[in-house]
């Protein structure tokens, strides 16, 4: 599974586009959404000062087809809308890559996160270019969990080693008193340790930005 930060633009016809970036200091912050058929629903918090205007701005505008206060400041509102512009839910939609919530738009650019297999996050990336929707690759990671990296012996002994202390500084555990511990040989704890260590090291190495990968997933989902 990959784990991808990315930064869109919407194209400058839609409304959000327009309104954030007519309002740059106000934040959209969307709490839930869901496409339709051809619309989508949202609720989203604006934050700012200009909230009074935004809402009439959005009101007004004939991408917005409803809308209804769900929490009402000068300075923060909760709207419910309906939308024939639903450009981010139609892209994860059609791609079947779920993109996680909230998702924040600032100045007309949305910073939105999502994971997933290759080849979903590669649909993700077509979709956007058939809406329109220009992005960058802020950051990509493999998102594993413990158990495909260590083994269920080395998760019992890292557990037990940083329990101890023996990661501490300066270290309140010796190797041979961890070993009295977990009733085992210190040869067999040093081992697993450093099994451990290696894997949970290496897989740190791969997740830093600009190390080289045989198949860079960025190159995977990179513009056209």
């Amino acid at each position: 599974m990959a784990h991808a930060t990315l930064t869109l633009t919407m194209p400058d016809a839609v409304w959000i586009q327009q309104i954030s970036t007519a309002y740059p200091d106000s934040t959209f912050r969307v709490l839930a959404a869901v496409p339709g058929s051809e619309t989508g629903f949202a609720l989203v918090r604006i934050a700012g000062s200009s909230v009074p205007n935004i809402v009439e701005d959005m009101d007004d505008h004939p991408q917005i087809t409803e809308l209804s206060l769900a929490q009402w400041s000068d300075n923060e509102a909760t709207v419910h809308f309906e939308t024939t512009a639903p450009l981010l839910m139609f892209s994860a939609r059609e791609s079947g890559m779920p993109i996680e919530l909230p998702v924040e738009i600032r100045d007309g650019e949305a910073t939105i996160e999502v994971t997933g297999s290759r080849k979903r996050l590669s649909e993700l990336a077509d979709q956007f270019g058939e809406f329109g929707l220009q992005y960058r690759i802020e950051h990509v990671s493999e998102r594993l969990h413990e158990s495909q990296i260590l083994s269920e012996r080395q998760l019992e002994v890292i557990a037990a080693a940083v329990d101890a202390g023996y990661y501490d500084t300066p270290r309140c555990c010796s190797l041979t008193e961890l070993a009295g511990e977990l009733d085992i040989a210190k040869s067999t704890c040093s081992e697993t340790l450093h099994r451990a260590e290696e894997g949970v090291i290496k897989r740190f190495v791969e997740n830093l930005p600009n190390v080289d990968d045989e198949e860079p997933l960025e190159e995977q989902i990179a513009s056209p």
